[in-house]
């Protein structure tokens, strides 16, 4: 169902364990690049992520969010606590490429499913295992969930208000890690080609958000021993950054927002016709006084529109954009023009039309080529149950 007609993992096949959100993507951006993802799920209820709704909202039995996470796989049923159901899964694991799961560690071990029983079946078989808090130390039986991860990893502290912690406001955590299980896979993939051994990608949640913050914790692990930390001064009251001098931030206009990243704040202030800013040609100072140079900054933005304000910075090279509402960006001919969905289908099985949805892409392109695919996700047992899959010689590779 591709539009591609050859991708580099077309060939491999993927046994999909996990729930959720990071390991469904992870396995969606595998399926996006070629391989052959099948989706083992619980009979009746499948995973949780069937009936956990993104803003409420749900299509052909499944929410939406179901629907963004697992286009173009297939979707077979298993009672991994029946011992002929189980046999059959070991037999696909047996002849798979690939198994992704995330689970709570000890999960897998007692069904005996965990990467070293795995690889003792398929030596080839490269594994991943995605938690929440990796698996050991004190936090590693604790729920694995993105705004849990956030937190504990310190990022809501990023965007604090004066009141608050605030949170970012969608699940980057788990986005962030499903981007590194699909690399580790990647990487184990290429190494098994060269040696044909398999192997065990891990990640967790927690890893993904500190990871996102290397430049803070290197900042903070390379103080001098000793040395009080300089505090950092206040935020200002239109901050994009917790670390950033001014004038990194979101201002109002008359009509609506800007961001404005990098520029100097005296060459800022001479075009927007600030006197006061454009006085200000000391660094230190964009920095120690930033909450002061935001509000000056602010006062003067506010007095015309944003695309009055565009008209004057973009010539002078200075780094800003409008700040869109999701439903402007849609208008926007930008992202026409980037190619951003695709429509998928799901058909129906007493005949009639199918169902059909638009949603995103893979946003990775290839040889010039945007990768697209028409399938829908898969109904709960839309591909029937292992032994099925099996039988029919769905168990081998795409």
């Amino acid at each position: 169902m591709s539009d591609t007609p050859e991708l580099p993992l077309a060939g491999l096949l993927v046994l999909d364990f996990s729930q959720f959100l990071a390991g469904p993507v992870a396995a969606l951006r595998l399926a996006d690049l070629g391989a052959r993802v099948v989706k083992i799920e619980r009979p009746s209820a499948g995973e949780i992520g069937r009936t956990l709704a993104f803003a409420g909202r749900w299509r052909d039995g499944d929410t939406l969010s179901f629907h963004a996470m697992n286009r173009n796989k297939q979707a077979v049923v298993a009672d991994l606590k029946d011992p002929d159901d189980l046999a059959a899964v070991k037999e696909l694991v047996a002849r798979a490429d690939v198994l992704i799961q995330n689970f709570r560690p000890g999960v897998m071990e007692r069904i005996g499913l965990d990467a070293a029983s795995a690889l003792a079946l398929n030596p080839g078989l490269v594994y991943a295992s995605a938690t929440g808090y990796g698996a050991a130390g004190p936090w590693a039986a604790r729920p694995g969930q993105d705004l849990l991860a956030q937190s504990v990893a310190g990022v809501p502290w990023l965007s604090a208000t004066q009141e608050h912690p605030v949170p970012v406001g969608l699940a980057i955590a788990d986005h962030l890690m499903s981007c590194h299980i699909a690399e580790g896979v990647t990487a184990l993939l290429v190494r098994k080609v060269r040696t044909g051994v398999g192997g065990l990608v891990e990640t967790s949640l927690l890893e993904a958000m500190l990871d996102l913050q290397l430049e803070l914790l290197t900042t903070t692990l390379n103080d001098a021993p000793g040395t009080p930390e300089a505090p950092a001064p206040a935020r200002g009251p239109h901050s994009a950054h917790a670390h950033l001098a001014a004038p990194y931030g979101t201002y109002p206009t008359a009509d609506g927002h800007l961001a404005i990243a990098m520029a100097r704040v005296d060459d800022l202030g001479r075009l927007v016709g600030s006197d006061t800013l454009a006085a200000i040609d000391d660094p230190e100072r964009w920095w120690s006084e930033r909450a002061s140079i935001e509000r000056e900054l602010a006062a003067v933005l506010a007095t015309r529109s944003t695309a009055a304000w565009l008209d004057v910075l973009d010539p002078a090279g200075v780094w800003c954009a409008p700040v869109l509402t999701l439903d402007a960006m849609l208008e926007h001919e930008a992202f026409a023009a980037i190619g951003m969905t695709q429509e998928v289908e799901r058909p129906d099985p007493a005949g009639g039309d199918p169902v059909r949805l638009t949603t995103t892409r893979s946003p990775i392109r290839l040889d010039g080529q945007v990768l697209r695919n028409r399938k829908a996700a898969p109904r709960l047992g839309e591909d029937g149950d292992v032994h099925d899959l099996l039988r029919d010689g769905g168990g081998d590779r795409g």
